[in-house]
């Protein structure tokens, strides 16, 4: 039995050269991509409010969303302290949940620690939590993203790209 939402939708990646990223998950075939570049987001690190600037890389390998995730910005987040550990690579496996309040609840009952929340300010709320002692080895933290019409939307018009791409236009930047 688990807490989380049904099966494993995304895998994330923390790396400090989004775009030399991009260019080696092209070399396996994997792709379009599509870029949002200097995103602002305002969350909650380890208890504190922390704001951070950050590019984001997504695409897809069948159903499995691959997520590329560059902060620009210096300060204190879940991804700064990933690097400072691991270095570039993989973070994270996520959850989409139509029920976040009760993902959040189970998540919490199940006594796994949320170190960054937020999203409020973009639409989706998340929450990443900590896995204890003994499934580590999983991933370095778990996301639980909300399900909204918008984020089954992107999630489905990135899926089906990935699904009919033929390898032209490679990168798509979305935004400004």
């Amino acid at each position: 039995m688990t807490i989380f939402p049904g099966p494993i939708r995304q895998i994330g990646y923390v790396v400090s050269d989004i775009d030399r990223a991009i260019e080696n998950w092209l070399a396996i075939g994997v792709g379009p991509w599509f870029v949002i570049r200097d995103l602002t987001l305002t969350a909650r690190y380890r208890g504190e409010p922390c704001e951070i600037i950050q590019s984001l890389a997504l695409s897809n390998s069948g159903e499995l969303q691959i997520e590329l995730i560059h902060q620009q910005s210096a300060g204190p987040s879940v991804f700064t302290e990933f690097l400072g550990s691991h270095g570039d690579g993989f973070h994270q496996i996520a959850y989409w949940s139509d029920d976040f309040g009760a993902t959040l609840d189970a998540v919490a009952d199940a006594g796994w620690p949320v170190i960054w929340q937020g999203g409020e300010d973009v639409g989706t709320r998340f929450a990443y939590v900590e896995p204890p002692a003994g499934t580590a080895s999983v991933a370095a933290v778990i996301e639980i993203m909300e399900l909204t019409d918008i984020t089954t939307g992107m999630a489905t018009f990135v899926r089906d790209a990935a699904a009919s791409w033929d390898g032209s236009d490679p990168i798509r930047v979305l935004g400004g």
